[in-house]
């Protein structure tokens, strides 16, 4: 029987009303094994009515068990990473290795939210003015929303949940259709953990659940991970209606080889950071430019080591790289390769119409290695979000900065150097919000904040981090006297208040 994946609203399951369902295919099988209901306006307002009744006493509830209860959650989200990774590898298809990297680096940011009592701390300066104390706190919003894409359907979610409970806020979750049951078992485990019933729920759907969050008044903040056209709306319209927005886009990630880099670790980093998760990360390294004559030698090292990747389904422990979420998505990743030697590219490797045996309906292609790239090429302007390498060459760093920086995106970045100097120029000169220096995926780890440039971020805020709890509260100063009762009457001043 096909499993049926419902809403989770105040602490329990709750079934679709709408009738609508979505599928939800195995990407290794191409059959349908689930489906997803779709909320309906009423489902929504249903789920913000029940999150901002519990926000009047989890907003006022104190740190102490706010804490309590994210430790409880930490160490079952810890003994059920596997259970998770099997539910992605499920949906998603990737590799269960890489499933379970997934959940870890959620966990992340889990453990920082543990630790939110000292990033809430307020500042006091005490004698501003003759009996005068100034006090800086931070409190909750009310209610917010995530709403998160397919590729990491745990991991993202953890990029704002975790954040945005502990700090007093109540959350309503709108994931991926694509793959939502991760997103369900997670609910479970908080509720098992002692969340109070509504302080997280999950709404399923497409556009009709996600324009009704946008243009809800009583959800004041928005997480987005996606697409840079989806960023862009979901910025522009809940900005309008006076939310605050974080809302990350795509990217088209770019490593800078140099001539003295070690052309083995770059082709080794190059392949791992352009092809795990069959390139279906927003990190992923997608177009590698290489500087001088290292060209030729860099590519053929690349190819050497891409064409022993081996493909298959994820729950398969010898596969290094599972299917691609749809076959829709295939076949358009697949356009970016056979269209690529028209404009100008050279096709080293082609990995459409890759099948892997026993498993022909699923959502297979292969790895492709395009050389030679021209800036024109769709394949190179594109976020293709698939196994697609372009190589770019250049002949100097001044160049190749030049290239970089032209893009619209401005999400993760790296430069493969042994020369100091020329990396920390690299660094303080590329356009970009993640920077790595002979690390071809700089995702920042918990304490510090996820974010891009340019396209690839609209709005203030970077995700997690300082970045993070700053987004999900908002500041006030409290000023405060308390005079003597020897005080004689001041009388009436309409003067500018002075400090003195």
């Amino acid at each position: 029987m096909t499993k049926i994946v419902n809403h989770w609203i105040g602490g329990k399951t709750v079934e679709g009303a709408s009738g609508t369902f979505g599928p939800v295919t195995d990407p290794a099988t191409g059959a349908v094994t689930t489906k997803v209901a779709f909320a309906t306006v009423d489902e929504v307002d249903a789920a913000v009515r029940t999150a901002k009744e519990a926000f009047a006493t989890w907003g006022q509830s104190s740190l102490a068990k706010r804490t309590e209860i994210l430790f409880r959650f930490r160490a079952l989200l810890d003994a059920n990473r596997d259970a998770i990774a099997e539910l992605i590898t499920a949906e998603h298809g990737k590799v269960h290795s890489d499933a379970l990297g997934e959940v870890a680096r959620g966990l992340e940011i889990v453990d920082l939210a543990c630790g939110i009592n000292v990033q809430l701390k307020g500042e006091l300066s005490t004698q501003v003015a003759s009996r005068v104390d100034v006090a800086s706190i931070r409190q909750p919003l009310g209610v917010v929303a995530g709403i998160t894409p397919f590729n990491f359907p745990a991991m993202v979610p953890m990029w704002m949940f975790p954040m945005a409970i502990a700090t007093g806020n109540t959350f309503i979750l709108k994931p991926s259709e694509k793959d939502p049951s991760a997103s369900l078992k997670i609910a479970e485990l908080l509720s098992e953990a002692g969340l109070p019933d509504g302080v997280f729920n999950v709404v399923h759907g497409d556009k009709v659940a996600v324009d009704r969050l946008l243009d809800h008044p009583d959800v004041k903040a928005v997480s987005f991970v996606g697409s840079t056209p989806i960023a862009r709306y979901i910025h522009t319209t809940a900005s309008a209606k006076g939310k605050r927005v974080q809302a990350l886009g795509g990217a088209k990630n770019h490593m800078l080889v140099l001539p003295d880099a070690d052309l083995d670790a770059a082709a080794d980093a190059a392949v791992s950071a352009a092809y795990g998760s069959a390139g279906e990360r927003c990190m992923a390294i997608s177009a590698v430019v290489a500087v001088g004559a290292i060209g030729d030698q860099l590519v053929d090292k690349i190819r050497e080591r891409a064409e022993k990747i081996k493909i298959g389904p994820g729950n398969d422990p010898t596969s290094e790289m599972g299917p691609l979420i749809t076959a829709v998505h295939r076949d358009k990743v697949a356009s970016y390769v056979t269209g690529a030697a028209a404009e100008g590219a050279e096709v080293v490797l082609d990995g459409t119409g890759y099948t892997v045996d026993g498993f022909e309906d699923g959502h297979w292609i292969g790895i492709s290695l395009l050389d030679k790239v021209p800036t024109s090429a769709k394949a190179y302007q594109d976020e293709i979000f698939g196994p697609v390498l372009c190589v770019l060459r250049v002949d100097t760093y001044e160049e190749g900065m030049t290239l970089i920086n032209a893009s619209p995106f401005g999400n993760g970045t790296a430069i493969f150097t042994r020369d100091g100097g020329a990396a920390r120029r690299f660094q303080l000169e590329v356009e970009a919000g993640m920077v790595g220096v002979n690390v071809p995926i700089p995702v920042p780890v918990g304490y510090h904040s996820f974010g891009g440039w340019k396209d690839s971020l609209f709005g203030d805020h970077h995700i997690y981090g300082n970045d993070g709890t700053h987004f999900y509260t908002r500041g006030k100063v409290v000023t405060t006297r308390w005079p003597d009762p020897a005080d004689a009457p001041t009388g009436v001043d309409l003067g500018f208040p002075r400090n003195h």
